[in-house]
C-alpha cells in the first residue's frame, strides 16, 4: 500500500510502498478514505520523539483517519466489515503504525461509527483536535460569563476550542491573523500578534484581565501572554507550560481521543452545531509539502488527505 512514511531513523518522510498491516485482537482494519495531518506528525517525522518512545521503522505518519472497516479482530463487537468509521492511533510504543496510508489498523477503543451526516473528510479531521479542545475547555471549567483567551487559535485545536467555549456562553478572545474565520467560529475579539504584544492588546479591551487561558502556541514563557490573565486564572496548555504562579492552576493537556469522547463531538458536528473547520483538502502526493506547512505553524484550520 502507498503511505507517507519515514523509512529509517534520520531520513526524511516520503511517499512509498509499505506492507498492509495485520489486524489483531482488539483492533480494526480500515480502508482509509481520509486522514488528517496534525502537528505531532511533524514532530515524529523530525525524530523529536525518538529519544522518548521506541520507534519501529518504517514509521507511517498520521494519527487520525476515517474509512470503511475491512476486518475486525477478535473481541471487537461494535463494528463489522462495511461500516463507515473514524478513529485514532494513540502515541503508544513502539511508534510505527500511522493513518496516512491506504489501510490502517486502529485500536477498537478509538473507533466510532461515522454519523451519516458527516463526510469522511470531516470525520478524519475530528479525533485528535476536537478531543484536545474538549479536554482543555473542561480543564479550565469554562462557563457562561467568563472571558477566555485562546492563544494560537488558528489551527485545528483552536477552531474547536473557540466553538466549544462560545457554546458554553464564554466570551472568546482568539489570537490569529484570520479574523473573519475565527469570528465566524465564535470569537468576540481576534488579536493579531503582528500588531503588538498580545497581552497589551487584550488588556486594552479587558483592563481587569481574562478569566482563563487555553494555550496552543509557543515554546517559551515569552510566547504565553500571562500578563493578560487575572492572578488566579487557570491555564490549559498543549504547548509551552508556563511557570506556575501562586494560586494559578496549570493543566497540561494530553489528548485522549477515545470513542466516549469523540462520538458525542461527531454527533454535534453531524447535527451542525459544531463546525469541523477543514481548510485544506489534498491528495496523498501533496502530503509532504502540507506537513511542512503544519510544522512551521502556518496552517489554518484542519488539513486532510483524501484517498480514492
Amino acid at each position: 500500500m502507498r503511505a507517507l512514511h519515514v523509512p529509517a531513523a534520520g531520513e526524511k518522510p516520503q511517499i512509498g510502498v509499505v506492507p498492509v498491516p495485520a489486524v489483531a485482537s482488539g483492533e480494526v482494519l480500515i480502508r482509509v478514505r481520509a486522514a488528517a495531518l496534525n502537528p505531532i506528525d511533524g514532530a515524529i517525522a523530525a525524530g523529536v520523539l525518538a529519544g522518548m518512545l521506541p520507534h519501529s521503522y518504517p514509521v507511517v505518519l498520521g494519527r487520525d483517519a476515517a474509512g470503511i472497516v475491512e476486518a475486525a479482530g477478535p473481541g471487537v463487537t461494535h463494528v463489522v466489515p462495511g461500516d463507515e468509521v473514524f478513529g485514532h492511533i494513540p502515541l503508544t510504543p513502539p511508534i510505527q503504525a500511522g493513518t496516512l496510508a491506504e489501510y490502517v489498523v486502529l485500536p477498537a477503543a478509538t473507533v466510532v461509527v461515522k454519523p451519516a451526516g458527516l463526510t469522511f473528510t470531516q470525520a478524519a479531521a475530528l479525533p485528535l483536535a476536537a478531543a484536545a479542545a474538549s479536554q482543555a475547555v473542561d480543564a479550565i471549567g469554562a462557563r457562561a460569563g467568563q472571558t477566555v483567551l485562546v492563544n494560537g487559535a488558528s489551527g485545528g485545536v483552536g477552531s474547536f476550542a473557540v466553538q466549544l467555549l462560545a457554546a458554553r456562553g464564554a466570551t472568546v478572545i482568539a489570537t490569529g491573523a484570520d479574523v473573519a474565520r475565527l469570528t465566524a467560529l465564535g470569537a468576540t475579539l481576534v488579536v493579531d500578534r503582528a500588531a503588538g504584544p498580545v497581552a497589551d492588546q487584550v488588556l486594552a479591551a479587558h483592563p481587569s484581565g481574562v478569566d482563563a487561558l487555553i494555550n496552543l502556541f509557543g515554546r517559551t514563557d515569552e510566547d504565553v501572554p500571562l500578563a493578560a490573565l487575572r492572578p488566579s486564572a487557570p491555564i490549559a496548555t498543549l504547548a509551552q507550560a508556563p511557570a506556575p504562579g501562586a494560586g494559578r492552576p496549570i493543566h497540561k493537556i494530553m489528548a485522549t481521543p477515545l470513542r466516549e469522547i469523540t462520538a458525542p463531538l461527531a454527533l454535534q458536528a453531524a447535527a451542525g452545531t459544531l463546525t469541523v473547520d477543514v481548510v485544506t483538502v489534498i491528495p496523498l502526493d501533496q502530503a509532504t509539502d502540507a506537513l511542512t506547512t503544519i510544522t512551521t505553524g502556518h496552517a489554518r484550520g484542519k488539513t486532510v488527505v483524501t484517498f480514492p
